[in-house]
């Protein structure tokens, strides 16, 4: 049985009359990345700020490494990296030096920097003030100080966010190698389904404050399972024959859907029709993208 990481039991804040987050259940196992996707506004980070301690549920629990929160709150954050929206630097300071000032009040050894900037391919720009740094830099060296502690846990807030193609690429292979290389266990926020389906295992969906999806991210692509689409000229005669042969096909827009795609199951439905002097003028595949899928289950909201 997997080891919970993460486990959160109603989970609530409430800004006078509105719910920024309401109820919210996340439960992340060891070793997983769990891709925690929604709509800007949705309520990701607010989550994220009371799973740090940086804001106060309303109500509801949080148990980290299955302890309380409330309760052993300093205990729990020593095993945990993050990064919440934008890092900060001082600009004139180099990556080293930056790191070095964090390093301090953690009280990690010395030879942790040399470690952290190898993990997020920066020893060559170890020296280099930071404000000549391009913004996937600047991200790669936020998760850099994320990880002096050597977290356990670490918890990353948008952190593609305003990159370029490249920059994504880079924050993206950095996160999928980390569970295996070095034992974490990562929950990533994004708005970007794209960007959550290449690299999570697990996906939890949150919109208006409501977790209304925790799953899998192979349960999530199973949603897009395609359909056949069949045109013919009698819609009602072809579907009826269809129950006959205990085949549930759908009817819509006066088209015929078939609930499965293999090719064999397809070809039979087709000699059987034509068969009972059906005509079949179109054969097509028809499949929802997640992104669909996504914009289903959201109401529709943007941020893809």
């Amino acid at each position: 049985m997997s080891v919970l990481i993460i486990e959160t039991n109603q989970l609530t804040k409430k800004f006078k009359k509105r719910y920024a987050v309401e109820a919210v259940n996340l439960q992340i196992k060891q070793g997983e990345i769990y891709g925690f996707l929604g709509p800007n506004g949705a309520g990701k980070t607010t989550t994220i700020r009371m799973l740090l301690g940086l804001a106060k549920p309303t109500y509801g629990s949080i148990r980290i490494f299955g302890k309380d929160m409330k309760k052993e709150k300093l205990s729990v954050l020593k095993k945990v990296g993050s990064l919440v929206e934008y890092p900060s630097y001082y600009g004139h300071l180099t990556a080293y030096e930056n790191l070095e000032a964090i390093r301090i009040l953690l009280d990690a050894p010395k030879s942790r920097i040399e470690e952290v900037l190898r993990i997020v391919r920066l020893s060559k720009e170890a020296k280099r003030p930071v404000k000549g740094f391009s913004l996937g830099m600047k991200q790669r060296l936020g998760i850099a100080a994320a990880l002096l502690g050597n977290p356990e846990l670490l918890i990353l807030d948008e952190p593609t966010n305003g990159l370029d193609p490249s920059g994504i690429l880079e924050i993206r292979e950095l996160i999928k190698s980390m569970p295996k290389e070095h034992g974490m266990t990562i929950l990533v926020s994004s708005h970007l389904l794209s960007e959550i389906d290449q690299m999570a295992t697990q996906v939890g969906i949150i919109s208006k404050g409501k977790m209304i999806f925790q799953n899998s991210i192979e349960t999530l692509r199973q949603r897009s399972q395609s359909k056949i689409l069949l045109k013919v000229n009698e819609t009602e005669q072809a579907w009826r024959l269809l129950l006959s042969k205990g085949i549930q096909a759908e009817v819509e827009n006066n088209r015929l859907f078939l609930p499965f795609s293999s090719d064999e199951q397809v070809s039979a439905v087709i000699d059987e029709l034509v068969y009972n002097h059906i005509s079949v003028f179109r054969v097509q595949e028809e499949k929802k993208s997640l992104e669909e899928i996504f914009l289903e289950l959201t109401g529709g909201e943007a941020s893809l």
